[in-house]
């Protein structure tokens, strides 16, 4: 019985296909993550160096300018800066205020604080009499210019132009006081303005070259696994037909050098296979042959007894004798039925096995339900005749009922005997072996029935369940595989 997957292994393909398609996407996805991380990082340590370096650039230029401004007298100050706005020519958005801006801050980012740090650390530096020094990164739509609250958005374009790009990019503030009362206010970007998306692990680009990548590897991976496991396909279903004891032509030997030569030994076991159950067909046919006539001499011989108790020992003996040799043939001729399968009506199928048993005048009960199984007829009626020939024998009268389990027909034979007894139901299936209760019921048995019957269950890729009904009494179910339909009921 096939056991199901458990925990984790349930979430996986159960297909060869599918868990090898499955290898190369995460094997590339493992790839392409740890190749973006490396990346990523190497980027990360170089956008670090560039953004530390840019940042002492500005901080020194912006030092230059409050030196510059700090020397002109104080009603100069706004005419430059109206020149400024005028002519260009400066890489900074200069203004003069009262007192400091409140600036609301991007956020904590480790490459902004890079640059405040450094742009502070050079203007300490380079401006050791002014300690008042505010930095900060803020979002354009979100920038405040002035300490009477104006906006940058409020302002002419041809002031804002050296800040404001199509793509807001955050802008480095710099406030410094000059004098009590005077701040210089420093608005500018970044030599690289979009700086912040340096070094990130996953940015648009990045994700749409992966997945065409991914994609690509999909698309050519699909088409070499299915070619890859064709063969093994047509392997599993030649062994599932040499199984059925269906005739299948011989494997092709094309493909890979480890395919070929699982074709020639698959073929050369099913050669010896064949020629043992041929040789043992013609063995037990020679056994057969070759038994019957000293069984009849010896027969003849038991006759010639004057004893009458000897010579109905000797019959006794030699009608055993007889039996066991009949019982093994049987046994061999019910496992090996060459039979094309077909689609059976099991409702008309068992009827007509119900009749035939009522006529003999045993009580057999059955319910038809309409369905239909793909098998061998006459390895089936075999089958179920011996499970219904035991329920019959031990049980008085006996029930059957068909239904669908999942992907499985249960044909079940229940007896309203005295049971098994748990621990022997294991030994059921063993041939020659009888329990005390069978051999009380039925003397002329051999004990081969149930192993016919688990034999050609077993052939049609099921099996045979025995075990103890409910309410008492024993039960015998043939499971077999579900390729059946609905149908109604004859």
């Amino acid at each position: 019985m096939n056991k199901r997957p458990s925990g984790w292994a349930r979430c996986l393909p159960q297909s060869l296909l599918g868990r090898l398609t499955l290898l190369m996407v995460a094997g590339v996805m493992l790839t392409q993550l740890a190749g973006n991380y490396i990346w990523a990082s190497q980027r990360r340590a170089e956008s670090q160096v560039e953004v530390a370096n840019a940042a002492q650039q500005l901080g020194h230029s912006a030092a230059s300018a409050v030196r510059f401004f700090v020397s002109l007298p104080p009603n100069y100050r706004p005419l430059i800066i109206q020149q400024f706005g005028e002519m260009g020519g400066t890489r900074f958005f200069v203004n003069l205020n009262r007192k400091p801006v409140a600036a609301e801050s991007i956020g904590p980012q480790p490459l902004a604080d890079i640059a405040i740090a450094n742009v502070q650390s050079t203007l300490h530096a380079d401006l050791p009499n002014h300690a008042n020094v505010r930095v900060a990164f803020v979002w354009p739509e979100q920038l405040v210019v002035g300490d009477d609250g104006t906006r940058l958005s409020a302002l002419p374009e041809n002031r804002v132009r050296q800040i404001m790009l199509a793509k807001p990019a955050p802008v480095l503030l710099m406030q410094v006081e000059m004098e009590p009362g005077h701040w210089l206010y420093l608005a500018t970007l970044m030599p690289s303005p979009y700086f912040l998306d340096s070094g990130k692990l996953f940015t648009r680009d990045h994700l749409l070259l992966h997945a065409l990548s991914l994609l690509a590897v999909v698309m050519l991976s699909i088409p070499v696994v299915r070619w890859t496991t064709r063969p093994l396909a047509a392997l599993s279903e030649a062994a599932t037909a040499f199984g059925n004891g269906e005739r299948m032509p011989a494997l092709p030997e094309t493909g890979s050098r480890e395919f070929v030569n699982t074709a020639r030994a698959f073929g050369a076991m099913r050669e010896r296979i064949g020629r043992y159950i041929d040789d043992r067909e013609r063995l037990f046919v020679s056994i057969s042959h070759d038994l019957r006539t000293p069984i009849m001499r010896l027969k003849l011989r038991a006759e010639l007894l004057d004893d009458d108790t000897l010579r109905a020992e000797f019959h006794e003996d030699i009608d055993e004798l007889e039996m066991m040799v009949k019982g093994a043939l049987q046994c061999v001729k019910d496992s090996d039925i060459h039979e094309t399968p077909t689609e059976i009506r099991l409702d008309s199928f068992l009827a007509r096995m119900v009749r035939g048993a009522q006529l003999a005048g045993h009580e057999v009960s059955f319910d038809p339900v309409g369905l239909s199984v793909t098998a061998k007829p006459l390895a089936l009626k075999r089958a179920i005749g011996n499970l219904l020939e035991n329920a019959l024998h031990y049980g008085e009268r006996a029930q059957i009922a068909v239904r669908a389990v999942g992907s499985s027909i249960r044909i079940a034979v229940r007896d309203h005997g005295p049971g098994v007894p748990e621990d022997a139901l294991a030994q059921l299936f063993e041939p020659y072996v009888r329990l005390e209760h069978g051999r009380k019921q039925n003397s002329s048995g051999m004990g081969l029935g149930l192993g016919i019957a688990r034999g050609i269950a077993q052939a049609h890729g099921g099996q045979l369940l025995l075990q103890n009904a409910e309410g008492g009494g024993f039960c015998a179910t043939l499971v077999l595989p579900n390729g059946s339909t609905s149908v109604d009921a004859d």
